[in-house]
């Protein structure tokens, strides 16, 4: 039988903790864990040794007691599927708490045949006529409202010319606010309201794959083409897959859950999220409800925009907490390649919310670095 060609190889970037005696057999041994999982003198097919057994590439000591380790898997093992790039990464690997997955490099194959956002920065940019500026977003809450009050709180935000309207990633299927039920409240309310701009409302998809699947059929017929998904939640392989099933629609990644790992930021929402189809993300901004650092914040970002073999931009979407008063700073940090996600602190203007929403966007249109 003909051997395959060689493909190229997954590069994992870890950060352990060990001290410097023990590195080099800690690094094997998360090589092996990734790959075969077995001892190597029980190894005996010469394919499996040279093309599956994972490779220690580099290790570099980074600090005292923390070591970054390089080790290269092969690309076979993963096929076509996301949930199985995760589990070769850093799947039996992530239950040993001095390890980090802070990194990968993918062949430029692989992430090519994930495909990426298929409508990205400049996609979100085109659906509301935004031309080269930030982008603004907002978020209806509290879950518990029904959907007559959301499509109400919608329409005040549409007045006030909001690029996007999202729900609260609490809202799902709930009794008090079923999903068909919302959206077609919310959708009808802003067709009404046409004229007033080119706002986008963007649901929440929940449950399972076939749920979800129903949830998009009821979106795209109410004239919806922006959801929002928890990537965590549903899966990466259901992500990517309703992704590819769905070219026309944009999808908007939550971070939810995606702190409960220890895989860096910038690679999980930044990168991988945007291999997988999104096509912007949505991550927690420094100084706000959590513990990122500006330098967090940036290399996600980065990543999120940076050329990344050929794959199209994802917005990065900063947000938890922020303030109108904070604009001019995040503006200045970001640039404007952004969506700016200000949820709360708009909705504390309760009757005046259109009036503090056009003042939001008036702010963020007329940035200039």
């Amino acid at each position: 039988m003909p051997i395959a060609p060689v493909r190229p190889r997954i590069e994992a970037i870890y950060h352990v903790r060990s001290d410097a005696p023990g590195i080099e057999a800690r690094a094997l041994a998360i090589a092996v864990e990734q790959s075969v999982e077995m001892p190597l003198a029980a190894v005996t097919d010469d394919f499996v040794r040279s093309r599956i057994v994972g490779h220690v590439e580099a290790v570099t000591e980074k600090a005292r007691g923390l070591f970054e380790v390089r080790i290269s898997l092969a690309s076979e093992t993963v096929g076509d599927d996301p949930g199985q790039l995760i589990n070769m990464l850093f799947g039996n690997t992530s239950l040993h708490e001095d390890v980090v997955l802070h990194d990968v490099e993918l062949p430029a194959e692989l992430a090519g045949q994930f495909g990426g956002p298929r409508h990205g920065l400049a996609g979100l940019r085109e659906r509301v006529g935004a031309g080269r500026r930030a982008l603004t977003c907002s978020a209806l809450k509290p879950q518990g409202l029904p959907p007559a009050t959301l499509a109400h709180l919608a329409e005040r935000f549409a007045r006030g010319g909001i690029d996007f309207i999202k729900d609260d990633h609490g809202l799902a299927d709930q009794a008090y606010s079923p999903f068909a039920a919302r959206v077609d409240a919310i959708a009808s309310a802003l067709h009404r309201l046409a004229l007033v701009g080119t706002t986008r409302y963007v649901p929440s998809l929940s449950g399972d794959l076939d749920r979800m699947r129903g949830q998009l059929s009821a979106a795209a017929a109410a004239g919806v083409d922006t959801v929002m998904i928890a990537p965590m939640i549903a899966g990466l392989a259901n992500f990517h897959r309703l992704v590819r099933e769905h070219p026309g629609i944009a999808f908007v990644a939550h971070p939810t859950m995606g702190g409960a790992a220890r895989i860096a930021p910038a690679l999980l929402l930044g990168k991988l999220f945007r291999c997988l189809g999104a096509d912007a993300v949505i991550f927690p901004n420094h100084g706000g409800r959590f513990g990122y650092s500006p330098d967090i914040c940036r290399a996600i970002a980065s990543t999120a925009l940076g050329q990344w073999h050929g794959l199209n931009a994802c917005v990065p979407v900063p947000a938890g907490g922020m303030t109108t008063d904070r604009l001019r700073e995040m503006l200045d940090f970001y640039g404007v390649d952004v969506m700016l996600l200000i949820g709360g602190a708009l909705l504390e203007a309760g009757d005046r919310l259109a009036e503090a929403t056009r003042s939001f966007v008036a702010t963020v249109q007329a940035y200039r670095a």
